[in-house]
């Protein structure tokens, strides 16, 4: 009676556990456009490219900083010195004198880039102050700058700001293609997902089937053979089908495991997630016409504007090349007001004027052809990129044409494929009963068997295809086929998330 008892005891735990661990696994039955909803929202592949594309967005708040006015502050406050220091006397001697004092300063500084001329106009204030710290007293002094104006102008003919603003809004329309591209990424890896898992779910149903189909078949044929109606071999075939049929049950449950853990990885779901998948019952009716695919492309495409930026940073720096051969000159030029006086009130009254000019040349007299090689090296490389992006065009609009041949080809495809699967089952089932009657041997029967197999699965595959290549030709044009619009996102919300 005790052992009794320990048992039941252990035995109610373990139904406690297992019931316990089937209500924490959630069930979750998924048609294709939700596992594509589900990746497009929480997938990590689409959490890496809001980053990206969050990235490229203060890439070019950065670009549009450089033209707005910037203020700056600097202090020193202070700087102490206590040291010896070489002196020039009056007589032209040099004399170490000790020196004790402390300087404080304080600046301000106003700029603002001339995107038209490549230059900067800046505005300052300053105030120094002073500290000499002798043997009885300590002098204090004060110098003041209320305001200084100037301007630099390079003038040698390269305007970095310029090929900026054409440079950079380019690269940030592309970062939102790109963002937009990426996501239908997403979505075509989630269908590759999507259907690995149906094909094995597929697999294990249709392995199920067998094994039940052969155990009955198997049994039939042993009682056949002992009856003398059929020979040894035919029931050793039987025996065969039915070991074969289980070995790929157990293959089938193994694989149908490792495609629920892929595609619960991709989507961002715990292991406590178990997948059910609904196949696609039907495909939509949708023609695409070359001419207006390629258009979409060419207006949509991340691809062809990288390479229109590829040909204009190519003239940037055969530019920056050019205005690096020849003489080099930049232009200084300031003017302010200054005074000094041993209070800080004194040195805003009645400042003096400070102007200064500045002109500064830089001209290559031996550069052993320096400059004159780079620039024809940057030549170089603009023909190569503009060859390279013509090549491009042309393999792009090739590929579109191939695209949309393959899709427009592939509704009639999965039509085939979808007959071809019930005339299969059918001719299985057929075969079946015409065998259990004696009318067919066992080799007709296994090879109507695997004609039905394989429909099933080309079925799966058509399927795949069709939408493989629909979210291909969507991410080439960022076109929805189906609502007839263009593919846009709500970028401000993205960036205030």
């Amino acid at each position: 009676m005790y052992r009794i008892a320990i048992v039941c005891i252990f035995l109610a735990f373990s139904f406690q556990e297992y019931s316990f661990a089937q209500n924490e696994t959630e069930l979750k039955v998924l048609s294709l456009p939700e596992v594509i909803e589900i990746a497009r929202d929480q997938s990590l592949m689409a959490l890496m490219s809001r980053h990206q594309f969050r990235s490229s967005y203060w890439e070019y708040r950065t670009h549009l900083a450089r033209f707005r006015p910037g203020l700056d502050l600097e202090a020193t406050i202070p700087s102490l010195n206590n040291s010896y220091e070489s002196v020039t006397q009056p007589d032209g001697t040099e004399e170490f004198v000790y020196k004790s004092n402390m300087q404080t300063s304080l600046n301000m500084r106003l700029n603002q880039n001339i995107g038209l001329t490549g230059g900067q106009v800046f505005v300052t204030s300053s105030l120094q102050r002073n500290d000499n710290f002798g043997d009885d007293a300590t002098a204090t002094s004060y110098l003041a700058y209320p305001l200084t104006i100037g301007f630099v102008q390079p003038i040698n003919g390269y305007n970095p700001l310029k090929w900026d603003r054409k440079i950079e809004p380019m690269k940030y329309e592309e970062a939102k293609l790109n963002y937009v591209n990426a996501l239908e990424r997403v979505s075509r890896q989630a269908v590759r997902y999507f259907f690995d898992l149906t094909l094995a779910q597929i697999n294990l149903e249709v392995s199920e089937k067998n094994y039940a189909n052969t155990d009955t078949l198997f049994q039939i044929a042993k009682g056949r053979y002992q009856l003398g109606t059929i020979a040894e071999n035919d029931l050793l075939q039987m025996e065969l089908s039915f070991l074969n049929s289980d070995a790929f049950r157990n293959e089938a449950i193994i694989d149908l495991e490792l495609r629920k853990s892929r595609l619960r990885s991709f989507l961002g779901f715990n292991e406590r997630v178990s997948l059910e998948l609904i196949l696609p019952s039907e495909v939509p009716i949708i023609e695409m016409d070359y001419s207006r695919t390629l258009q979409e492309a060419k207006d949509n495409n991340p691809e062809l504007m990288n390479l229109e930026r590829q040909l204009l940073e190519a003239q940037q720096r055969v530019a920056e090349a050019r205005s690096q051969k020849g003489i080099r000159a930049d232009l200084f030029a300031q003017f302010g007001l200054s005074q000094t006086a041993n209070g800080v009130g004194g040195v805003y009254q009645e400042p003096n004027n400070n102007q200064r000019v500045e002109v500064g040349v830089q001209v290559p007299i031996l550069d052993w052809g320096l400059g004159k090689g780079q620039y024809r090296m940057a030549q170089s490389a603009e023909e190569v990129v503009k060859t390279n992006v013509e090549q491009s065009q042309i393999d792009f609009n090739e590929n579109i044409f191939l695209q949309v041949m393959q899709f427009n080809l592939q509704d009639d495809q999965v039509a085939i494929a979808s007959k071809a699967d019930a005339i299969a089952d059918l001719r299985y089932e057929v075969t079946k009963q015409r065998f259990l009657i004696g009318k067919i041997d066992v080799l007709d029967l296994n090879v109507a068997l695997e004609e039905k197999d394989v429909a099933r699965r080309g079925y799966v595959q058509e399927l795949r295809n069709f939408w493989d290549y629909y979210y291909n030709l969507r991410g080439l044009t960022l076109y929805d086929w189906e609502k007839g619009q263009k593919l846009v996102e709500d970028f401000d919300e993205l960036l205030d998330q």
